[in-house]
């Protein structure tokens, strides 16, 4: 793909985030809790999901037809050998539902195995991050980048608690412990997508989860490394977006973090 057209494609994909993000903007304000499903335990999902999810489809259906589609509420199931769109459309559901105003749309293009695409639309803040391969991050048209912290010590950790599967929680909570001794302490937003920006952008120095879905991070993963960051999966690999094992950073305190994961996970 030439650089002009994924330039565009970016653009493009912003524009749509946006809307969708208006549109949930909107459902928010007389929003029936009445209406919600549930996928499994703890896993939610309201008509605002699917709805947002139906018009994002449709309009990147018509950017790029010839891509195909990773989608977290099943809209469309058709992928292409070459080109694919992973969308999350309401990444923070539960957010969402309690009126927690942390939630957004997270929105990616992988040619291949690789996100080439990322853009995330924090939609209580208006806030658009965004990147393409080889381009740099940016939020709202300003260039970020992750934080010049080089210690732990000097660090804000954000994570995502299990909400589902539980059968790691030990390991995962003698992590936590663990940060919370050596940082500045941890935070829980909710969204993996908006975690990921946060990191990006220097608001924190690292972020780590499991058993995510690359809906959750495959647009923020990007923009992490366009930042200047580093992610990998608790081995130090890069299968992160469908390994469902995360770790991102500033880069400084990567190796700390990932030597207590590995430590614990084995």
């Amino acid at each position: 793909m030439t650089s002009e057209k994924l330039n565009l494609l970016l653009e493009q994909t912003q524009d749509v985030a946006k809307s969708a993000g208006a549109f949930i903007r909107k459902e928010r304000q007389h929003f029936d809790p009445n209406k919600i499903e549930h996928k499994g335990f703890n896993d939610l999902v309201s008509y605002v999901d699917k709805e947002a999810e139906k018009m994002i489809v449709d309009r990147l259906s018509k950017i790029l037809p010839e891509a195909g589609f990773i989608t977290e509420e099943g809209t469309s199931t058709t992928q292409a050998e070459q080109y694919n769109w992973v969308i999350d459309p309401l990444d923070g559901t539960t957010n969402f539902i309690h009126g927690i105003p942390v939630f957004s749309v997270s929105i990616a293009l992988m040619e291949k195995e690789e996100v080439i695409l990322g853009v995330v639309y924090e939609i209580n803040l208006h806030e658009c991050f965004y990147a393409k391969k080889g381009g740099g991050a940016f939020c709202n048209d300003t260039r970020i980048s992750v934080s010049p912290a080089k210690n732990l010590s000097e660090s804000l950790m954000v994570t995502g608690f299990p909400y589902a599967n539980f059968d790691q929680v030990d390991k995962y909570l003698e992590v936590l412990k663990y940060m919370m001794q050596h940082t500045h302490g941890a935070r829980r937003f909710g969204s993996a997508a908006v975690d990921l920006c946060y990191v990006a952008s220097g608001r924190a120095e690292g972020f780590f989860e499991y058993n995510l879905n690359s809906y959750d991070v495959a647009a923020g993963t990007l923009i992490v490394e366009e930042a200047g960051g580093k992610v990998t999966d608790f081995s130090g690999g890069r299968n992160f977006v469908f390994g469902r094992q995360i770790l991102a950073s500033n880069a400084k305190i990567h190796e700390p973090v990932l030597s207590k994961l590995q430590e614990v996970w084995g």
